[in-house]
């Protein structure tokens, strides 16, 4: 029988850490139907790739994604497509779109994840057709998706849902009984339907967006530990997982999530958990080094099952202004930011009493891991109508001025215009020799990319590829900290497996979802600066990623949807070669 696809004499990773070996791939009816060591018969078959000395590879996972809305808009995904992902998670952070109305879901979203929430509300508005967790499975399974697509439901989405986003969002207010069980039961109908587990978010630092009651805290800041332990119940009897955020300035509220996914007190099994985040925080240089080790002994000490989410590239955040969550941190930031009309802002900025109030509590130093180092002199203006400025940090205009650096930055807003001063900081994954330790971190898993959010502060959708060449650079400089196969089991089946995904290996039997990588092309193109306009976001111009000549070639379900820089034709409005991947259906695949 003839092939639907050809990959010829590639190095094959399997996804499953074993040694890679070259080989040729034969691709039938969307499964990888031969691996051989001989030469494939060609005939009949419309698309071979030559792989010879190049990379095949699963396709990358990416277990941190907030596409919620512009799966709706642009079902291909294209921006984590183009960098060989093949499958993402939806419903991170403790929101999704299934329960809440549509305006209940665009006043969670947007503001958290900076996405214009014109265009969140537009798309709920336009495309949203379900009213439970079966029929937007069923909706999202009906677009033509590029990607694979899987989900988790969101605390925030559930507790609005019951409680209405008014209580839901007011401190005191406690579910009875009866909300608590509706809860429940509106959890295990996601996972009747197929959803992975729950998401959720303990730090309160996340706000609403809306008119109604913005820069409120996201709803499931506010739930008690006997609401959450009601819900991680269910997770643990159906064998599903958790992911969240800890409240890091209560150190009990850790604690509690390992004792939750423990098996302790005759509560078997335990439930797997994915926490943010691990992180080398230039606020805490210590911090990496001390979650690492304290997750792998309570991990081991109470049989818990704990990983925490790294994005394993340098954090480099841009903002227009001061539209960036870190300045959430503070309550004059929030203030700033609760004001929507540009004239109002600029007010506040230049008030004096305002700015006495933010150096107060600017300059009051948190016990605990922050998000920002809040170092000025480590924030460098890049675009500004005084060109004078380009090129400064911050804290070298105030020692040039002979002020505060707080207030250096709020007059340098205040006088160019708030949104038109864009900066750049990296607030963490600065030092690489701690970067390479935690890649190879027991305690931590690939993540945290943010893809589809924060679309003028951040592009992570190509950071498997900035791995592998880190890893390759390393091996080829004679200090390697990850063995190629290490690193591409790191980017696909490991977390696969955490997740209880069907995804992340390439053996005889599996799904053909696959990246073939130019590896010669793993340059320094992975690290440039690069803006896209978005037309379903109105012409936004956002931050991505661009290093095309890399991946030669991106398979989804047997299907080659991205290939030197292009993708197939009607690709993402006429084609589908993605599919909603539900819990329980792991496929059984041979070596």
């Amino acid at each position: 029988m003839s092939y639907d696809v050809i990959i010829r004499d590639g190095l094959w990773f399997d996804g499953t850490g074993r040694p890679p070996l070259t080989r040729s791939l034969g691709i039938r009816d969307g499964i990888v139907a031969e691996v051989s060591a001989a030469p494939l018969d060609e005939t009949g078959c419309p698309e071979v790739i030559d792989a010879a000395g190049k990379w095949v590879v699963p396709g990358f996972i990416d277990v941190h994604t907030h596409y919620d809305a512009e799966v709706l808009l642009d079902p291909g995904l294209r921006e984590s497509v183009r960098h060989g992902v093949t499958t993402v998670l939806l419903g991170m952070c403790s929101l999704s779109t299934v329960y809440a109305d549509t305006e209940d879901a665009a006043d969670l979203f947007s503001r958290v994840e900076a996405v214009p929430r014109e265009y969140v509300h537009g798309a709920l508005t336009e495309h949203k057709t379900w009213h439970n967790p079966a029929e937007y499975v069923a909706a999202i399974d009906a677009l033509p998706l590029g990607p694979n697509i899987a989900s988790l439901l969101g605390h925030s989405d559930l507790r609005a849902s019951v409680l209405g986003l008014d209580r839901a969002t007011t401190r005191g207010v406690v579910p009875t009984d009866a909300e608590l069980e509706t809860m429940a039961q509106r959890l295990e109908q996601a996972l009747d339907a197929g959803m992975l587990g729950m998401s959720g978010m303990d730090a309160a630092i996340d706000k609403l967006d809306g008119d109604r009651f913005r820069s409120r805290a996201l709803p499931s800041t506010f739930a008690t530990w006997r609401e959450r332990r009601r819900l991680i119940k269910v997770l643990r009897r159906r064998g599903r997982m958790l992911q969240s955020a800890p409240n890091v300035a209560r150190a009990q509220e850790a604690l509690n999530f390992f004792l939750e996914s423990s098996g302790l007190f005759g509560r078997r099994p335990g439930v797997k958990m994915s926490l943010l985040v691990s992180a080398d925080a230039k606020s805490s240089p210590g911090a990496a080094r001390v979650i690492g080790i304290g997750t792998r002994v309570l991990n081991k000490l109470i049989g818990a099952q704990v990983r925490f989410q790294h994005l394993p590239v340098p954090f480099e955040l841009y903002s227009d202004g001061i539209d960036l969550p870190v300045f959430e941190e503070f309550g004059a930031g929030t203030a700033a930011l609760h004001l929507r009309d540009q004239l109002e802002r600029n007010t506040l900025l230049a008030d004096p009493e305002y700015r006495r109030r933010f150096r107060r509590s600017f300059d009051r130093r948190k016990l605990g891991p922050t998000l920002w180092h809040r170092d000025f002199h480590d924030a460098t203006i890049v675009e500004c109508p005084d060109g004078s400025l380009i090129g400064k940090s911050f804290g070298q205009i105030a020692d040039e001025r002979g002020i505060h650096p707080l207030d250096a930055f709020l007059d340098v807003l205040v006088d160019n215009g708030e949104r038109n001063v864009r900066w750049t900081t990296i607030v963490a994954n600065h030092r690489p020799d701690v970067l390479d330790r935690l890649a190879a971190d027991p305690s931590v898993h690939m993540g945290f990319s943010d893809a589809g959010a924060h679309l003028r502060n951040m592009a992570f959708y190509n950071y498997a590829l900035r791995l592998l060449k880190r890893v390759r650079d390393a091996d080829e400089a004679g200090r390697p900290f990850l063995t190629p196969q290490r690193a591409v089991h790191r980017l696909t089946a490991e977390v696969a497996d955490w997740f209880g995904l069907d995804a992340g290996t390439l053996r005889r039997g599996d799904r053909a979802d696959f990246v073939v990588i130019d590896v010669g092309a793993l340059d320094d193109s992975v690290n440039a600066y690069h803006e896209a306009v978005v037309p379903f976001y109105g012409g936004l111009s956002r931050m991505v990623n661009r290093n095309d000549d890399t991946v030669i070639a991106t398979g989804v379900n047997g299907q080659v949807v991205f290939a030197r820089g292009r993708f197939r034709d009607g690709y993402g409005a006429t084609v589908r070669s993605g599919r909603y991947l539900r819990a329980g259906t792991a496929a059984t695949a041979t070596v």
